[in-house]
């Protein structure tokens, strides 16, 4: 399938600490993919090499088959970061840090973002029922609900998303990973960061495994979750 994202041989970390050492993947469009590994593995570093927000000291990065340019220039193009810690306006309400999720389009012209929040309470009702309520009185769960509802006001091609899991009950990232599956059933790329191993290889399509900043496995995430080697390392199971 046509690759909407192809990172060759990145290189990148932070000053002279370079952290990610050659690492290459896909994203086919319309496609799940899951990067899993231990804390320490580069996982945020790639992510945020890869929407330029850190200096790519090697390799390239393609967005449609053309070379990725700035991060401005990437949200831009359709590709949208839902980083760790979600980074949302606290002193804003809900409806506010949604509709600056659309600010990319408005500036361009677009002016439906009515329309997409509609689609965005669809989505997430609780968000409609809490529309007014500022954001960080929210519980974790309804705070990741708001990250990824605000990447959605800007109509994402690629979505990019670092541990959405983190910090939640199992109920809530069962629920949200199911959002995940729908949103890929829609047509939505996605490249999840995720160190929850099992969930995020039962939801993806296709899974590399980073460790020291390298990708040491990768396949269709049903091979990688019957790996002997994932199932020991990862999964707390032996065989």
């Amino acid at each position: 399938m046509t690759a909407l994202l192809r990172v060759d041989g990145l290189h990148a970390g932070y000053g002279k600490v370079e952290v990610l050492h050659g690492v290459s993947l896909a994203v086919a469009e319309g496609r799940m993919v899951a990067i899993v590994g231990p804390n320490g593995a580069g996982k945020t570093t790639l992510l945020s090499a890869i929407m330029g927000l850190l200096p790519r000291s090697g390799g390239r990065v393609l967005y449609g088959d053309q070379p990725a340019g700035s991060t401005e220039a990437l949200v831009a193009s359709g590709a949208v970061l839902v980083p760790e810690r979600r980074a949302l306006f606290a002193d804003m309400s809900v409806e506010d840090n949604l509709h600056l999720g659309a600010y990319a389009r408005r500036r361009t012209g677009n002016r439906d973002a009515p329309t997409v929040m509609r689609e965005v309470f669809a989505i997430f009702p609780r968000l409609q029922e809490r529309r007014r309520q500022l954001a960080g009185t929210l519980s974790g769960g309804e705070r990741q609900m708001l990250a990824l509802g605000r990447a959605l006001m800007a109509r994402p091609r690629l979505l990019l998303l670092d541990e959405p899991s983190l910090g939640l009950a199992p109920l809530i990232v069962r629920s949200i990973f199911r959002v995940l599956m729908d949103l890929r059933a829609r047509g939505l790329s996605i490249l999840l960061v995720e160190q929850n191993v099992r969930a995020a290889l039962q939801v993806s399509d296709y899974g590399y495994v980073l460790e020291m900043g390298a990708v040491v496995m990768q396949g269709p995430s049903g091979d990688l979750a019957g790996d002997t080697r994932i199932i020991a390392t990862y999964l707390g199971q032996r065989r």
